[in-house]
C-alpha cells in the first residue's frame, strides 16, 4: 500500500466558471509501485473502472459532470492545471495516478504529445464534456455533481485503496 508522502490531496472550490468539488483530487506519486498489477488499463478494469482510452489530455479547461475519473500517466510526462482559473499546475510523470472527482476542471498546459495517459470512470460510465458553468444550466450541473456516488472500488488499489481515506 501507499505511503501517506506518496499522496497528494487537492480542494478546488466552485470559481463560478469550474464547478469543481467538495471532494479532493488525489494524485497516487508513482502508483505502480505499490500495485500488483503493472498494466494501467488491466489495472483500473479490474477495479471496475472502465470505458478506457488512451491519449493526452485536451488543452481546454474542462470537466465532466456526471462521473468521476482516472487519468493513470502511461508514458512520459505531463504538466496540467486542475480547478479551474484558481486552481494549481501539477506535475506528473509516468507511474502517477490522478482520481478527479465529478465537476473537477483539468486541461493540458503543455503543447507537448510526448505523453499518454490511460482514462477511466467507475463502472464504465459514459463520460460527458463541459466546458463553463456560464455556458450550461449550472443549478442542473451542480446537482448532477452532487448526485453522482462513490466508486464501489479505488482504481488502483480496489476495496480498500487511500481514496476513501479522502472521499466521504
Amino acid at each position: 500500500m501507499m505511503n501517506k508522502q506518496d499522496i497528494i490531496t487537492y480542494f478546488f472550490e466552485n470559481d463560478g466558471d469550474i464547478p469543481n468539488n467538495i471532494l479532493p483530487v488525489v494524485i497516487y506519486k508513482n502508483a505502480l509501485q505499490h500495485a500488483v498489477q503493472k498494466d494501467l488499463e488491466v489495472l483500473f478494469c479490474q477495479n471496475g473502472w472502465g470505458n478506457n482510452w488512451h491519449d493526452i489530455i485536451l488543452t481546454e479547461d474542462h470537466f465532466h459532470s456526471n462521473t468521476h475519473e482516472v487519468l493513470g500517466l502511461k508514458s512520459g510526462q505531463a504538466r496540467l492545471k486542475l480547478g479551474g482559473e484558481k486552481g494549481e499546475i501539477v506535475t506528473v510523470e509516468k507511474g502517477d495516478v490522478i482520481i478527479l472527482p465529478a465537476g473537477v476542471g483539468h486541461y493540458s498546459v503543455d503543447n507537448s504529445i510526448e505523453y499518454q495517459f490511460v482514462g477511466g470512470y467507475p463502472n464504465g460510465a459514459e463520460w460527458n464534456l463541459k466546458f463553463s458553468l456560464k455556458k450550461e444550466d449550472s443549478s442542473s450541473i451542480l446537482a448532477e455533481i452532487a448526485s453522482i456516488p462513490l466508486p464501489e472500488k479505488d482504481p488502483v488499489f480496489g476495496d480498500d485503496g487511500p481514496v476513501f481515506e479522502y472521499w466521504k
